[in-house]
């Protein structure tokens, strides 16, 4: 079932900063949300949904998202000790 919801942009900004806040899609953290109030059981932890690193990492939520995660090249620099 597809339903469309209107909130207003101050709700919306709430309901994105608790889904960030929890590493999951505003989508995910709106299905909890209704699956919750439907007195359904919550979703499985990450320790419990995933078998090794390997899927967690695939199937995250950042999976796609294109993060640009490159480490800083700022190296510590030679330090001469008298």
């Amino acid at each position: 079932m597809d339903v469309t919801l209107t909130v207003n942009s101050d709700v919306e900004k709430s309901l994105l900063a608790r889904a960030h806040a929890r590493g999951v899609s505003l989508g995910d953290y709106l299905q909890e949300i209704v699956a919750r109030e439907a007195g359904l059981p919550a979703a499985l932890p990450a320790h419990e949904r995933f078998d090794n690193l390997s899927d967690l990492l695939l199937n995250s939520p950042f999976s796609g998202a294109d993060l640009d995660l490159e480490r800083c090249k700022d190296y510590p620099r030679a330090v001469e000790i008298e």
